[in-house]
């Protein structure tokens, strides 16, 4: 996985600009392509984007004012090329939640992972029907949305071994070629009883959807992330703005 120098940590009091840098949608998706394809010119970006290479010229400018990326080796002296300064966006959910342009900035990147999501689940359906993957993926893949009841620290703890887990797997699969990236997603969203909900029926534990019965503490390796977020635990959650092909947020 990712040491700390490859996190960028976000601070809501002393990255108020970066963080409002960060909301646009095609800088997100700019920094998501850096991310996982590597160093690019304004011009192949903006033919990923099917943008204007002067508007993905700005853009990049601005995430490089930022930090969130910086000039890469040039092939020829023609044109700029960019590369991400990390492959993580990391931050306190606490933290964030006490400003006002924190809870905005995370607001909008969990939907933006959401977003990533459907396109990946989308992606993954074609790539299935074309036959570029193999039928060994079938299995495996899938989405869960189990409904346990937990504590705070539990949830907590879940998360921490979800990303340890991960980075385990993801250690040993880093050489083998039957890998390949796989959009990890994982939420933990607690919900306040309802109002009128009896008393009788406070300890009561919530039954999932009939879907897949698909674990969180047995994730395959992820999709370097990001885009996105990919793990989250401790006091700085990595939220990942990484992506794939159209990704937005490993951020």
């Amino acid at each position: 996985m990712d040491s700390d120098e490859h996190k960028r940590v976000l601070d809501p009091e002393r990255d108020t600009a970066a963080l409002k840098a960060l909301t646009h949608p095609l800088r997100i998706q700019l920094l998501g392509l850096l991310r996982q394809h590597g160093p690019a010119t304004a011009s192949e970006l903006a033919a990923r984007t099917g943008e204007s290479s002067a508007s993905t010229s700005y853009h990049l400018r601005v995430l490089a004012k930022y930090a969130f990326i910086a000039e890469a080796e040039h092939r020829d002296g023609r044109e700029r090329r960019w590369r991400a300064l990390h492959t993580l966006t990391s931050w306190s959910n606490e933290s964030m939640e006490a400003t006002e342009a924190g809870r905005a900035f995370v607001g909008l990147a969990r939907r933006r992972q959401i977003e990533h999501l459907e396109r990946s689940l989308a992606r993954y359906e074609v790539d299935l029907a074309a036959g570029r993957l193999g039928q060994e993926w079938v299995e495996p893949s899938g989405i869960t949305d189990l409904m346990p009841r937990l504590t705070a620290a539990s949830l907590t703890e879940l998360f921490d071994t979800v990303a340890g887990k991960l980075e385990e797997l993801t250690a040993r699969d880093a050489d083998d070629p039957r890998a390949e990236h796989v959009v990890f997603v994982a939420a933990g969203l607690p919900l306040a009883a309802p109002e009128h909900a009896a008393p009788e029926h406070a300890d009561r534990e919530p039954e999932g959807h009939e879907a897949e019965d698909r674990h969180l503490a047995d994730p395959d390796p992820a999709d370097p992330a990001p885009a996105n977020r990919e793990t989250a635990g401790r006091d700085a959650e990595d939220r990942a703005v990484t992506a794939h092909d159209a990704e937005d947020l490993n951020p």
